[in-house]
Formats: C-alpha cells, structure tokens, sequence
C-alpha cells in the first residue's frame, strides 16, 4: 500500500483546508480503514478523523477536531480528503494518512481513531497556521 499526502502549506487561522491522501498498490483493495493523523513538535500523532471503508465509509471523528473536519472518500480516485474549516493556530503540525488492512466490521470508535491500528503510512504534509 503507498499513500501519498498532498494540500499542506501555509494557511490563515479562521480559513479553511483541504488535504488528499492518494491510495495505490495492488494491495489497496484490502484496505479497510484510512484516517488522518496530526503530529505537532514534539508530539504524539493523534488521530484527526477515519473512515470506514467496509461500513459504508462510516465516519469517525476525534473530540479535538469535531465539528471542524470533514473526511470523505473519493471511490473512484482512491482519495481520503480532509477538510479544516474553520483553522485554529493548533491544528499546525505534520499531517499523515494512515490506512488499516484487512476486513473492517465491527471495529468501534475507539479502535478506529487509535494510531497502533494503522501499519502503512504516507509521508507527511506540513501544516503552518499563521495568525
């Protein structure tokens, strides 16, 4: 499974953001799960939001970021894209796609938003809020 992050870069604080994780590999079609992970300075990687590719593209969203990011999956493309809206100066940091294999039922919120889960993962992209 390759991923490839794009849509980083410097944004206003009050703006909007939309990131894409591209999927490729034979491999993909095993996917069951992508989310996006926010890494700040000296942090942990957290997850954003996920998407549950074997329930429908179920929606998962983490507390810090709910309300303010929209993830959906592009079928046809094999895109996650990530939407920020509106930004805070927080949100700064490393963003990453994630993508879980395997067959995805039944997997509560919990495990779906939780780092360990996700073996394959994209490069990064930047994030720089500015005030």
């Amino acid at each position: 499974v390759q991923l490839v992050e794009s849509g980083g870069g410097l944004a206003q604080a009050g703006g909007s953001l939309r990131l894409s994780c591209m999927g490729s590999g034979s491999s993909f079609d095993d996917v069951g799960a992508v989310a996006w992970f926010r890494q700040a300075p000296g942090k942990a990687r957290d997850a954003v939001a996920a998407v549950n590719l074997y329930e429908g593209g179920r929606r998962y969203y983490s507390d810090a970021f709910k309300g303010r990011v929209t993830i959906s999956f592009d079928d046809a493309k094999n895109t996650v894209n990530l939407e920020i809206n509106p930004l805070n100066a927080d949100d700064a940091g490393v963003y990453f796609c994630g993508a879980m294999r395997g067959v995805a039922l039944g997997i509560g919120r919990q495990a779906m938003l939780q780092t360990e889960r996700y073996r394959h993962w994209g490069q990064g992209t930047q994030v720089t809020v500015s005030s």
